[in-house]
């Protein structure tokens, strides 16, 4: 009986960014999703980008911002900027709480340091995540061009079904 009860509980995962989208996503899952997520656990992640050393990826008030450094960093400067960028994740992932928290949902968070997509992935597979949930921005054309989205990455490499909310989708 445990075992056939575990079988209906699915695992869904959401994705939470800086970007609107995300959060769309988000309260996309709980108002269409929310028979299914009150019966298992909620997962949300944010993944905490890693410096490079060449180009710093760093949490500003508006979002991630890059600064290129023609010259070595320092250890100290790298130290800043993955502080700053576990700050402003744990501060996603209590927005995030609180709007499932107002729909009644209890949820579990989730931050990794790595790139994004890489870590979205894996954490599908370590936290054995039935769907993962992701918001889709609408880029240029351009930018998918030139730069694969994490939405497109996630459908192309996590091991469960993927759901994309676009923006068109999420209704007021």
């Amino acid at each position: 009986m445990e075992k056939e009860k575990q079988q209906f509980l699915k695992k869904v995962m959401v994705v939470i960014d800086e970007r609107d989208c995300s959060y769309e996503a988000l309260i996309w899952v709980l108002k269409y999703l929310k028979e299914s997520i009150t019966k298992s656990p909620l997962v949300i992640i944010a993944a905490q980008p890693l410096p490079n050393y060449k180009c710093l990826t760093f949490a500003a008030p508006l979002g991630f911002a890059r600064i290129y450094c023609p010259e070595s960093t320092t250890s100290a400067l790298i130290e800043s900027v993955k502080e700053k960028n576990k700050k402003v994740s744990l501060g996603l992932l209590e927005k995030a709480k609180g709007i499932c928290a107002s729909h009644g949902v209890k949820v579990e968070t989730v931050t990794e340091v790595g790139d994004p997509k890489e870590v979205i992935c894996s954490a599908v597979e370590n936290y054995k995540i039935n769907l993962l949930v992701v918001g889709d921005q609408d880029d240029g054309v351009l930018q998918r061009v030139f730069q694969e989205s994490l939405s497109s990455y996630c459908l192309k490499n996590a091991k469960c079904p993927v759901l994309v909310v676009n923006k068109s989708g999420v209704q007021q």
